[in-house]
């Protein structure tokens, strides 16, 4: 089967009160594929493709990410998500930031 990239989408998303990392990361990838409406994953999918989506996450404290609620914001496809040190943390204000990087692969058959 071969792989081919189709959709890079990017996110952000902010927990204005309590710096839950969990909650700016589901945020950010809810904002990331809010950006998208692509036919040509049905298509993918009719054709016995597989969606492979992969999430990436930086966070200020990615050790205290919940994967599987992020996993959860996705509708479709195989989800892997990582969650690595990046984002933003303002203590002063109480906020955190999450951003978002999503891949969406399409493994077809040969």
């Amino acid at each position: 089967m071969s792989e081919t990239p189709y959709v890079l989408e990017f996110g952000m998303g902010v927990d204005v009160h309590g710096q839950d990392s969990t909650t700016a990361a589901r945020r950010a990838v809810s904002d990331a594929i809010r950006h998208s409406s692509l036919p040509v994953l049905r298509l993918i999918r009719d054709s016995g493709g597989e969606m492979l989506v992969d999430v990436l996450i930086g966070v200020p404290n990615p050790a205290s990410v919940d994967i599987d609620a992020v996993k959860a914001e996705l509708p479709h496809g195989t989800v892997t998500v990582t969650a690595i040190d990046g984002g933003l943390r303002n203590d002063a204000m109480d906020t955190l930031i999450a951003v978002a990087h999503i891949t969406v692969t399409a493994r077809m058959p040969d």
